[in-house]
């Protein structure tokens, strides 16, 4: 059991998808949250791509990822219900995946139901059967061989994360402070104390939740017991204007996204403000930098010709660089593709927590991640069976 601290205020650093989550989940039960984050406003790290998805993970003996992905979509799904305008924000469109290889299968016969996670946690999980065997009308609707194998994620969706992060914040009982970078964080009894670079505190609180991605390992580090190993991995997506497509190209777009090697969105805003479509994201490991680079465009143009091969080639030239734009941020991993949530050794680092790591999955794990947060620390019913949370608890690369 974690203990309840006596006083309900926490630190978060970083505002990201992760660190708003946290914030939100608590302040909603009543916490007073004070966030920091070097940026500007919401979106200045890798929380700032245009338009992303929240879809499951799938898998033929519904394995932990899978699992752990399908609760946390539905976690996220939700929390855009709450907060978010559909259709301009977010749209539960569902999503088809091109299961290019049959790489990816459903469990058979449908596999595990999620009577298999928490009884407790009903609202955070769904049916298996969300997932299924793509139809020949929905791989023709995509302009894909209708014998081409393909799986249906109804419980799914596109989302603009920046925009969520965004409305959590705004969560009374949530003060935000930006521009404000942390060099450190150090010990005071049972207090936390957060630091800049010129040593003044800029706070101190009970509970320190280090929610800054890539940058908790700077941060973490000295710590004595820290061995979280976070790697750094950069991703870019290209994008464009609907209304520098063709009318021809227009009529090739899917009315849905479909992912399975990379993935492409379209008719969703573009941060200009005009509908646009998106394909991405590159995966580059152990870059600390995440500048927008050429190569990565034809990168992405070859990943759509593979993923939607008509569509991909009739927008051949919307990747030339007087029309194509870039986003690229820089993504926290770990070796397991689970995100490290919770205490980070209670007994030698009581009151430091982290909620780190998503990787690529930080719109799907985000808000799952800050209601773990929030359920172990009221001793509310977790969102998660234990078999799951013993593999997302952060506790579990304390040094011993």
């Amino acid at each position: 059991m974690i203990r309840h601290p006596a006083e309900r205020r926490a630190i978060v650093i970083g505002a990201g998808l992760a660190g708003s989550a946290v914030a939100h989940s608590l302040a909603i039960r009543g916490w007073s949250v004070t966030v920091f984050d070097q940026g500007q406003g919401p979106g200045a790290g890798a929380s700032g791509l245009p338009a992303g998805l929240a879809a499951p993970h799938v898998s033929p003996d519904d394995h932990l990822l899978s699992r752990i992905t399908r609760a946390g979509v539905q976690a996220t799904l939700q929390r855009a219900r709450d907060l978010l305008p559909i259709g301009t924000d977010w749209a539960p469109t569902g999503v088809l995946e091109h299961n290019l290889g049959g790489k990816r299968r459903l469990p058979a016969e449908g596999g595990a139901t999620d009577n298999a996670l928490s009884s407790a946690s009903s609202s955070a999980s769904s049916s298996v059967s969300s997932s299924v065997p793509a139809t020949p009308a929905q791989m023709a609707t995509a302009g894909l061989d209708p014998k081409a194998p393909g799986i249906w994620h109804a419980q799914a969706g596109w989302i603009r994360p920046r925009q969520l992060v965004a409305a959590q914040l705004q969560t009374p009982g949530v003060q935000v402070h930006w521009g404000q970078p942390v060099q450190s964080v150090v010990q005071h009894g049972a207090q936390w104390a957060v630091q800049a670079v010129d040593g003044q505190r800029l706070g101190q609180a009970p509970l320190l939740v280090v929610a800054s991605a890539f940058d908790s390992l700077a941060l973490l580090q000295h710590l004595p017991g820290f061995a979280v190993p976070f790697n750094p991995l950069r991703g870019q997506i290209s994008f464009g204007r609907l209304s520098d497509l063709t009318e021809a190209q227009r009529l090739l777009l899917p009315p849905f996204p479909v992912n399975g090697h990379g993935s492409f969105i379209s008719g969703v805003p573009t941060p200009e403000g005009q509908a646009g479509w998106f394909i991405g994201s590159t995966f580059e490991r152990n870059c600390t930098q995440a500048p927008i680079l050429a190569q990565d465009h034809a990168a992405n143009r070859q990943r759509l010709q593979t993923l939607l091969p008509t569509l991909g080639q009739a927008m051949d030239q919307a990747f030339e660089a007087d029309r194509v734009q870039g986003w690229a941020g820089l993504r926290c991993t770990l070796p397991n593709r689970l995100p490290a949530v919770g205490p980070i050794d209670r007994h030698r680092l009581p009151g430091l927590w982290l909620s780190a790591g998503m990787g690529a999955r930080g719109i799907s794990l985000s808000v799952l991640c800050g209601e773990l947060t929030a359920a172990w620390l009221e001793n509310e019913p977790l969102p998660l069976p234990e078999d799951c949370v013993r593999h997302l608890a952060a506790e579990r690369y304390a040094a011993r």
